[in-house]
């Protein structure tokens, strides 16, 4: 017997039973997207390694440590599997010119790729949703993405998930702040761990984001960003501010809310739980005004976020909040093969006619008994069986079974049999 072949560690099958739940959650931010306006963009999971190395920074843990890159083996090019996708949908945009006549509101979703540590909620393939609005300055578009993540927690009916938001002001204020970071660090580098010691001077904003327990003083006493924004930013930062509390949305400023990526300006956020252990990022985002012109388009404004599918879904299932996996409305109970011919035509029409309709199939051995049959019948949760039986079909007639007994409509169809040669009919009957 030949090896047995398995998954990648960190790459999951997901089978129908959990796809069901997936196609849900997939329908529900669809619908979201389209009431906000929001037109769905899709884009190579290979892109150039130079995307990520530029657009999210060349010292982030995303590049130096978590990107699947290889060689093109017939002509040597660099290419990752994308890691994220904010980066593609603007190499896109630019690419194409899609911002030559105004602004784009747009959604993706899809399969990402990081090379590391699977644990609950984090998978080496994991799945993002993102929405990203491009073209737009101002915290008003800033507002409306976080309003619109706030409306998707509302409408999944999940609580407990808190808004921490912050600014990371401009570039020169940023600059400004690092000196102070690097100079205070510097001061108490007996205090940094590995890590810390190793962004000190390419990206000491990430020491602020650390999970060390015992730096977390040390950092908390840092030098604030805020204390270095000018007059321009604190005022799109307190336009947010206003916006979100006219919504009554309640939120928390955290001034050592960072990103991972380099390209982020201005407004930064983070939607995060304490559901899920130590990944409690449900959703997170914020402002890239730098990045187009970064990539090579020409420079201009641009706001998003992504959610990360996987931990959607785990906190829709510990809260109970997942819709019951899709049924067929009918099972079509047939113990002789000899009346499939005419049980087909039947079951097609039920189905041109919307109706969800599952034959047993497989032949009619042991396993296709009336008995066997009717037991699958109730285990796909279908609301009636319909039987075509010998003595039925002599008489031109198929039995309708109700297989929900607190289901008083199903009741009450059981009691009628209906005429072989009329499924319109029936399709009328079974769908009320």
């Amino acid at each position: 017997m030949a090896e047995k072949i398995t998954a990648v560690k960190g790459m999951n099958d997901i089978f129908p039973a959990e796809s069901a739940a997936w196609e849900w959650l997939e329908a529900e931010l669809r619908e979201l997207m389209t009431r906000y306006s929001y037109r769905n963009v899709r884009t190579p999971i290979v892109e150039p390694t130079a995307l990520f190395v530029r657009g999210l920074g060349e010292v982030t843990d995303i590049v130096e440590k978590e990107m699947y890159s290889f060689e093109d083996r017939l002509n040597g090019e660099a290419l990752t599997l994308r890691p994220e996708n904010t980066a593609g949908v603007v190499r896109a945009i630019v690419e194409h010119s899609l911002l030559y006549d105004g602004g784009k509101r747009l959604y993706y979703m899809g399969p990402m790729f990081r090379h590391e540590r699977p644990q609950r909620g984090r998978y080496r393939q994991f799945h993002q949703f993102g929405a990203e609005a491009l073209g737009f300055a101002g915290p008003d578009v800033d507002a409306e993405l976080i309003l619109m993540a706030c409306d998707l927690w509302k409408g999944l009916g999940l609580t407990g998930v808190k808004l921490e938001i912050n600014s990371l002001g401009q570039p020169a204020e940023r600059q400004q702040h690092r000196q102070a970071l690097i100079a205070y660090f510097e001061a108490h580098a007996d205090q940094l761990d590995e890590d810390a010691l190793r962004r000190l001077h390419t990206n000491p904003l990430r020491i602020l984001d650390t999970k060390n327990p015992a730096m977390q003083v040390l950092v908390n006493e840092a030098p604030r960003l805020m204390d270095h924004l000018g007059e321009e930013s604190l005022a799109h930062f307190n336009g947010l501010r206003a916006i979100l509390d006219a919504n009554g949305i309640a939120y928390t400023v955290n001034t050592r809310l960072v990103r991972g990526m380099d390209y982020y300006n201005l407004s930064v956020f983070e939607f995060v739980t304490d559901q899920l252990g130590s990944q409690g990022t449900v959703c997170a985002g914020g402002r890239y005004d730098g990045l187009i012109g970064q990539i090579g388009g020409k420079p201009a404004p641009a706001v998003g976020w992504a959610l990360g599918m996987e931990r959607i879904l785990e906190l829709l299932k510990a809260g109970k909040l997942l819709p019951a996996p899709p049924a067929p409305d009918v099972f079509a109970v047939v113990p002789d093969a000899a009346a499939w011919p005419a049980v087909s035509q039947v079951l097609r029409v039920l189905r041109q006619q919307g109706l969800k309709v599952q034959m047993h199939a497989g032949g009619f051995d042991g396993r296709g008994s009336m008995k066997s049959q009717f037991k699958k019948a109730d285990g796909s949760g279908a609301r009636y069986a319909l039987v075509f039986g010998q003595d039925e079909l002599a008489q031109g007639m198929v039995s309708v079974k109700a297989l929900r007994a607190t289901d008083e409509q199903s009741t009450e169809v059981a009691q009628k049999q209906l005429p072989l040669a009329d499924a319109n009919l029936w399709a009328q009957t079974l769908a009320n």
